[in-house]
């Protein structure tokens, strides 16, 4: 199927669509927003859940639940993990209300995207928004659709 129809197909489904910026590290960001909050998220189908840095908090108007936990990350290794309940979060056009998001360090992730020349991030999209937005990305036009 080619892109424009693609597209076509997917807006009259109802999809909203949203820019992603492809990086030199392979990763893909979008500019996201949590409580009318603008930021810089990377696309990860990896990561189990939405998350942002743990330094913006405040920024993003987020509550913080008495709930903590470990996250399972690719390594042995847990990290320390906050929740905040009850967000809006929105890609594109597209919001999602009552939103759980984690709060992590992000300092390891940032500290290689410098090392690598690249702007900092302020969290992950995870598999949990794509998943319940019904995600499609497009790679050759650089679009991600959600539902």
């Amino acid at each position: 199927m080619k892109n424009k129809l693609l597209k076509e197909f997917l807006e009259k489904n109802n999809f909203c669509r949203a820019k992603l910026h492809f990086l030199a590290s392979n990763h893909y960001k979008v500019l996201a927003k949590i409580n009318n909050q603008k930021g810089w998220f990377i696309i990860d189908t990896g990561a189990s859940i939405t998350f942002i840095s743990d330094k913006l908090v405040n920024k993003f108007n987020l509550k913080i639940d008495q709930t903590k936990g470990d996250a399972q990350g690719a390594g042995k290794e847990k990290i320390k993990t906050q929740i905040s309940k009850k967000n809006i979060l929105q890609v594109g056009i597209k919001k999602f209300n009552n939103y759980t998001i984690g709060i992590i360090d992000l300092d390891p992730i940032n500290s290689a995207f410098k090392l690598a020349n690249l702007n900092k991030v302020d969290g992950v999209i995870g598999a949990d928004l794509l998943k319940r937005g019904n995600a499609i990305i497009d790679y050759q036009k650089n679009y991600i659709y959600l539902k």
